[in-house]
């Protein structure tokens, strides 16, 4: 059964329950009223402010070169379920920070799904996705969503340079913020080397007179604590050793004279407090201790120093699991001292029982599975079906559990975060406890917040996708009385839609919250009221999805765990076994279109060749691409060849990529010019009639001998203006990624394509499970492939209320 009180805490953080726990159960007295600005700090940042958290489940933990990374999007406000929410960003990123590849995926009732094609010929290595909204670019980046992925090479196993570290850093954390004279402190430490590995180190804590007074040892995942009791005018260091043997020093954080430090003990359903202090005058007498969670507050106390009223205990057995944090202040509102603890209330998440209806095992064998569901459960539920014997997984990942509960609230990076919701054993907690101690939460700064600075909102809640931009007139002058007229069409679906937007006292219009799919043609003038249209310039903003500057990242980009061997080599066959087999079908196709050539007239994409080109540049060596034939997303050409041409490697900013082929660099020509890069870089989608990549060597020009990249743009006629939209100019966006289908074939029917082999390694995948809701299940049903022998599923879920659940068994 799940806990009524989560969903009363969810909407209304059972306020009246808190109040009485403030000071009923301490038997303080009511708090004066300079309690009230931290108070109305919280909440207005609470409701001006929510936080919108996104979680990408996939369909594998590994990958290799030519498979498809299938993900399902769950997308939060406020913890629960983002109903009005629209834009889904996701970013495949190489190690240096490159966008390999970026899709923007329409989301619905807190849910999304998308895909990334891995290219056969994608360099092996660690990538890292990159997933979020808008809403969540307006706080730290490093509540985005991140999750590390290797990527290997199925043919030689390579998995693309190996970290080495040579150097490694202690950091020291003491509980509540500092170190304070004569107050006995527990102080953290986490130690890591210069990828962001933990690692194992041992020592001691040494004063300046080079005494003895603590000694330090790890715990777990480069973690540990010591006590110490600072003494006036010391000074402390750590000397610690690795596992390797290098020996290092560390000066631990300076002492302060006076000050509070807050010391807390986690009993589960009872939270105990202590503050300890010295050197305080009558200004810090009166205090105020205030714990929140999610944004809200859950317990509140008055502090009396001179009264002896410096301790207390938060009854949490009715709270959520999640973190929370407790925060001293003074009477001014600056905050004194802080700490988070966690709380683990195991009832909260979703319980599943998932049994075989029908299990089969022999090749191409039918299977059907019975999800059963809590009672009433509505929401998102995703699944994953892999080979159980050869698809690598790594069991300590982040997942929706630890995600919705841990990891989306800290700071800092936790290294293996499902290992902590293991059991509950006194040694799991003590870890769990030190991952607190050593990571902050930082939602927001009380300070900032308190003395009324909250963050700036350079991007809105998008529900859809939205063009804007400034009309100007003559000699660049905002307009101020006029209007912005579109016809917008939607070649992917045919539909047409007219719109305008009025602009206001700067110039500036937007047309908002459109759905679409693929690519809109926006046709668009701009209007002076009583004035000729031809007088105004209309230009268009900028998306922040469209510039492709390498963005650093705030979580270590550290490769999954090893795996092993024999289970490695053999994924890495099928997966190269595989590619081998779409290649055929992929082969079948081209053979087929190549022997009718003979009998039809000449296609689209040849007259357009025959038009554009002359000399060596007419060579079918190589691959052309008729750009008057379709309508690219991409921004511009680079990002357009990416992953098309076998061989060809474009890595970087796809402003200014890197290019090589076979070893050696292609040229670049425009026109059947020789060109430089960025001026290819700089030109619009729009523009490009004809791409034709040639192989090396290419004798067309100068620079060709390592192959060649030709662009051709649009001449007269290949525009293809739409008839209703004269005098008007046209601008291309991108819209919703159209999403590729799962690969589920159903062996009941006979096809010519199932004479091929059966080589997937995911044998079903689905984004968002149908619940039947009279009966309270979910049912799939799949096919083996020609040799698993054991099947290992995967499900994630969310609820109506944000509660989660996973279910990850073998058959």
């Amino acid at each position: 059964m799940q806990r009524k009180s989560l969903l009363k805490f969810r909407n209304l953080f059972i306020v009246g329950f808190l109040a009485i726990g403030a000071w009923g159960i301490t038997g303080f007295r009511l708090p004066d009223d300079w309690t009230d600005r931290i108070v109305t700090a919280l909440q207005k940042f609470a409701q001006n402010y929510p936080q919108e958290k996104v979680y990408l489940h996939f369909d594998k933990d590994y990958y290799a070169a030519g498979e498809t990374m299938w993900f399902s999007a769950y997308i939060t406000l406020n913890d629960l379920p983002a109903l009005g929410a629209r834009n889904l960003y996701a970013e495949l990123r190489d190690a240096k920070g490159a966008i390999v590849q970026k899709e923007l995926v329409l989301a619905y009732e807190g849910g999304a799904a998308g895909e990334f094609q891995l290219p056969e010929n994608m360099k092996p290595g660690l990538y890292q996705v990159r997933a979020y909204t808008a809403w969540m670019l307006n706080f730290d980046s490093t509540f985005l969503f991140y999750r590390n992925i290797q990527v290997f090479d199925p043919k030689s196993g390579a998995a693309g340079d190996k970290a080495t570290s040579k150097n490694y850093a202690v950091q020291f954390f003491p509980e509540g913020g500092d170190l304070i004279q004569e107050v006995n402190s527990t102080v953290a430490f986490k130690a890591i080397d210069e990828n962001g590995y933990p690692i194992k180190v041992a020592g001691v804590v040494r004063n300046s007179k080079d005494e003895q007074v603590g000694v330090i040892e790890t715990v777990h995942d480069g973690m540990g604590a010591f006590e110490l009791k600072p003494v006036a005018g010391e000074t402390y260091k750590a000397v610690v050793e690795s596992a390797s043997g290098q020996q290092k020093t560390f000066p631990l954080p300076a002492v302060k004279p006076s000050g509070i430090a807050l010391k807390v003990f986690n009993r589960g359903a009872r939270i105990f407090y202590l503050t300890g202090f010295h050197g305080l005058d009558k200004n810090f007498n009166e205090l105020v201790l205030i714990a929140q969670m999610q944004n809200q507050m859950v317990y509140k106390a008055m502090l009396n120093i001179e009264e002896g009223k410096v301790s207390g205990l938060i009854p949490a057995k009715d709270l959520p699991s999640g973190i929370m944090q407790l925060t001293v202040f003074d009477k001014t509102g600056r905050p004194l001292s802080e700490r988070i603890v966690y709380l683990n209330q195991r009832t909260d998440t979703l319980d599943f029982f998932l049994d075989p209806q029908e299990l089969n095992k022999g090749p191409r064998e039918r299977t059907e599975l019975v999800l059963q569901v809590p009672d009433s459960m509505r929401g998102r539920v995703s699944v994953s079906v892999t080979d159980a014997d050869q698809v690598p997984r790594d069991a300590n990942a982040n997942n929706i559990i630890t995600h919705n509960q841990l990891t989306s609230d800290l700071h800092g990076y936790v290294h293996n975060p499902y290992w902590y919701f293991r059991n509950d054993s006194a040694s799991t907690l003590k870890a769990l406890d030190l991952v607190m101690l050593t990571n902050g939460w930082r939602r927001f700064d009380w300070q900032k917040i308190i003395n009324d600075k909250f963050p700036e909102l350079r991007y809105p809640y998008e529900q859809g996708i939205s063009v804007s931009g400034t009309a100007y007139a003559a000699g660049r002058n905002p307009v101020t009385d006029g209007q912005v007229s579109f016809l917008i069409r939607i070649p992917v679906d045919s539909s047409t839609a007219i719109a305008s937007s009025p602009v206001d006292a700067r110039g500036r219009f937007s047309l908002d919250n459109m759905l679409f799919s693929d690519t809109a043609n926006i046709y668009f003038q701009g209007n002076m009221t009583n004035k000729k249209w031809r007088d105004v310039d209309v230009e268009f903003d900028r998306h922040f999805f469209d510039v492709y500057a390498p963005v650093k990242t705030p979580i270590p980009l550290l490769p999954p765990p090893p795996i092993d061997d024999r289970m490695l080599k053999n994924y890495l066959a099928t997966v190269n076994e595989g590619n081998t087999v779409n290649r055929t079908i992929t082969n079948r196709t081209i053979y087929l279109k190549e022997v009718n050539v003979n009998a039809k007239k000449p296609t689209a994409a040849q007259t357009t060749n025959e038009r554009y080109t002359s000399g060596m540049f007419t060579s079918d060596n190589g691959y052309t691409f008729d750009l008057t034939q379709e309508n690219p997303v991409a921004f511009n050409v680079f990002q357009y060849l990416q992953a098309r041409v076998p061989g060809l490697q474009i890595n970087g900013n796809v402003n200014s990529p890197t290019l090589s082929w076979r070893g050696g660099t292609p040229g670049v020509f425009l026109d059947q010019m020789p060109v430089d890069i960025q001026t290819v870089a700089n030109i619009p989608m729009a523009d490009v009639a004809l791409i034709k990549v040639f192989r090396p060597p290419f004798l067309g020009g100068f620079g060709g001998g390592d192959g060649a990249i030709a662009i051709w743009t649009r001449r007269g006629g290949d525009s293809q203006p739409d008839p209703n939209a004269k005098s008007l100019e046209l601008m291309k966006k991108g819209g919703y990624r159209i999403l590729k289908e799962f690969y589920s074939p159903d062996y009941a029917v006979r096809k010519e394509v199932h004479r091929l082999p059966d080589k997937r390694l995911t044998l079903y995948w689905n984004p968002s499970l149908r619940i039947d809701t009279t009966n309270n299940t979910a049912r799939f049903t799949f096919y083996n492939n020609d040799f698993t022998k054991n099947y290992h599923v995967v499900l994630e879920a969310m609820d109506q209320y944000g509660r989660v659940g996973r279910v990850e068994k073998d058959f």
